[in-house]
């Protein structure tokens, strides 16, 4: 008996404590339920609002010929804000309090920071090169010994390709304030080659000169050098240097290593190896006569 009115009781308890809940709620819309509609009418209202805000900030930047990338941070940027001064409002309208929630966000961002302090620093780097423009796509530029053509440039790294179709990723902080070279779209070809002290100089370099300009390899605006470099012990070095589009590199080099042997070898200009004259000299000794001591 008495265990009958123990699982009477509980059902009983149960019972009440879903009647409660179900009390709770509808004394919850009753008395909130104008203020709930208020808030998600508000919120959905400044939502569609800050989303025609971002992309009227991306026409306009798009317009000014900024760069898509700053762009497009610059139209998220302001849709976030938004969207989070609209959300701080529609809870306002519920009567919740706001500023334990900025007190939250405040630390979170505190701690997020310490914890993505290095990844926070690409993204403040990535800005930096997208605010001062120190290179654009297209150019050829070497930082830390690496160097390639840039093909895309974002908040956190930028992308880097070399002749060889292959994609170097570089972190933006170890671009900012570092030494960078800049070389546009082209890079700098340096040529030498050896010819006998039996040919003259300065006709080679003429000839050199008119087969480079033949070959129609040099970027825009580049002045071909062409000159004597040095006279070492078996040859007359000659320098080429050259601009040529850093996508054709090695391709430009071979190809004008091998118009500079065709044109030596049609005028029977020598190009010498390495070689040394050895003399070999015999000495004899003198006869030195033996004393006998007796």
């Amino acid at each position: 008996m008495k265990h009958e009115l123990t699982a009477t009781n509980l059902i009983q308890a149960e019972i009440d404590q879903v009647a409660n809940v179900y009390n709770l709620i509808i004394e919850f819309f009753t008395n909130y339920s104008f203020q709930l509609i208020g808030a998600i009418i508000v919120f959905f209202i400044g939502y569609i609002i800050a989303g025609k805000i971002a992309a009227g900030v991306l026409k306009l930047c798009l317009r000014h010929k900024l760069d898509v990338t700053l762009s497009q941070f610059l139209s998220n940027a302001s849709k976030m804000l938004i969207v989070i001064m609209i959300t701080i409002m529609s809870l306002s309208k519920l009567g919740i309090s706001v500023t334990p929630f900025i007190a939250a966000i405040g630390a979170i961002s505190l701690g997020a920071g310490l914890a993505l302090q290095g990844l926070l620093s690409n993204y403040a780097a990535g800005f930096n090169i997208i605010i001062v423009r120190p290179f654009i796509v297209g150019d050829t530029i070497t930082v830390h010994g690496v160097t390639g053509v840039v093909s895309e440039v974002l908040l956190a790294y930028t992308l880097l390709k070399n002749e060889d179709d292959v994609t170097i990723t570089i972190p933006n902080k170890h671009i900012v304030g570092e030494i960078l070279h800049n070389s546009k779209n082209d890079s700098l070809l340096e040529l030498t080659v050896g010819i006998s002290y039996d040919h003259n100089p300065l006709e080679v370099i003429e000839l050199l000169k008119e087969t480079m300009l033949s070959l129609d390899v040099m970027g825009d605006d580049r002045k071909l050098q062409v000159g004597i470099d040095e006279f070492s012990d078996s040859a007359i070095t000659i320098a080429i240097r050259l601009w040529t589009p850093t996508i054709n590199l090695y391709e430009t080099k071979y190809k004008a290593y091998a118009s500079i042997y065709t044109i030596l070898d049609r005028h029977n200009i020598k190009i010498p190896f390495p070689q040394r004259d050895v003399h070999l000299h015999s000495v004899s000794d003198p006869e030195t006569p033996s004393a006998k001591i007796s």
